[in-house]
């Protein structure tokens, strides 16, 4: 009986823990950013989406206020900014200027814009100074970082590159829940790896696509047909647990997450293979923990049939964040 309810528990505070983020979170939440330092004068270009603001009553204060750079701890000051949007690419652009008080060496950068946008916004940032130069990513769980405009070697650019990859798997919220998916979908460890190979395999091509042929279709279109995926593949579990070709609707997700990979690599202009080796080294390991997880959860309260009440959970969530992108 402890056990039930224990799984009762984990269910609702997860059922709570995702409906909240068909509302507030996005898919293809991104902006870009590029740093041009001159000797002591750093001008910085923000390029952020209309539809990441349309609830700021005062977007300009409120980005601006989220991006800072220090010198030797201190805060730098802008000199000056300003903020227009641009209704024919779609985007809010803002141009500011910073005077440091002698020639800049390396630049400690602050972004905080997820807190103003939705959680899980990624902002890239391109920082030059003369022909060197570097990048940064900064989402909730990472807001500083430190650019030192030092030239990497291969080995160091691999692995934070990789590494990039992998963190915009483990903390985005809509990536695990593809992943979650996969692994309630997964009837055997034979159909959960087919099921992850079609999705992962997609996911790539998709990506690499984007980078070689730019193209960046509607977001409120790639979330909802993203949510309608998720919500079949927890029809097919919960009424359908005999159907065949799953992989087909596992590959379809992966579509949609390449779509957003690609997206990245566009604006980041990183290496694509360094960044999806993260993405699927990071995804592979995620499987392989919900699937140990799962059999777990499986073998300890079967009567509680854990894999349908895991599909209702998805479906609810898919049927919910569908709706809200339609309307939104």
């Amino acid at each position: 009986m402890i056990a039930q309810n224990h799984f009762r528990r984990c269910f609702g505070v997860l059922l709570l823990g995702l409906l909240p983020l068909s509302v507030s979170a996005h898919i293809m939440s991104m902006s870009s950013g590029e740093l041009v330092v001159s000797g002591s004068r750093v001008d910085y270009e923000l390029r952020m989406p209309l539809y990441e603001i349309v609830h700021l009553e005062e977007p300009e204060r409120s980005l601006l206020d989220n991006f800072r750079l220090y010198d030797e701890g201190g805060e730098v000051k802008a000199s000056g900014g300003s903020c227009k949007a641009n209704a024919d690419e779609a985007v809010y652009r803002c141009e500011v200027t910073f005077e440091f008080p002698e020639p800049v060496e390396q630049l400690e950068v602050e972004c905080t814009y997820a807190a103003v946008t939705v959680p899980n916004h990624v902002h890239i940032l391109k920082a030059v100074r003369g022909d060197v130069t570097e990048q940064a990513v900064f989402d909730f769980s990472f807001s500083r970082s430190e650019i030192r405009f030092t030239p990497p070697t291969t080995a160091e650019l691999f692995f934070s590159q990789a590494a990039t990859g992998a963190v915009r798997v483990i903390v985005g919220p809509f990536q695990m829940l593809f992943l979650l998916a996969l692994v309630l979908a997964g009837r055997s460890r034979k159909e959960l790896c087919s099921l992850a190979g079609a999705f992962m395999l997609a996911q790539v091509i998709m990506a690499v696509v984007l980078v070689f042929k730019p193209w960046q279709p509607p977001p409120r279109f790639i979330e909802a047909a993203a949510a309608l995926t998720v919500a079949y593949l927890a029809v097919e579990i919960l009424i359908l647990p005999a159907a065949g070709h799953r992989w087909l609707v596992a590959a379809g997700m992966g579509v949609f997450h390449g779509i957003y990979f690609g997206s990245f690599l566009q604006q980041s202009e990183m290496d694509p293979l360094y960044v999806l080796t993260g993405v699927v080294a990071a995804e592979a390991l995620v499987v392989a923990l919900f699937g140990y997880l799962a059999s777990k959860v499986i073998a300890g309260v079967p009567q509680l049939r854990p894999v349908k009440t895991g599909a209702a959970l998805l479906f609810v969530v898919g049927i919910v964040w569908f709706v809200l992108r339609i309307r939104s």
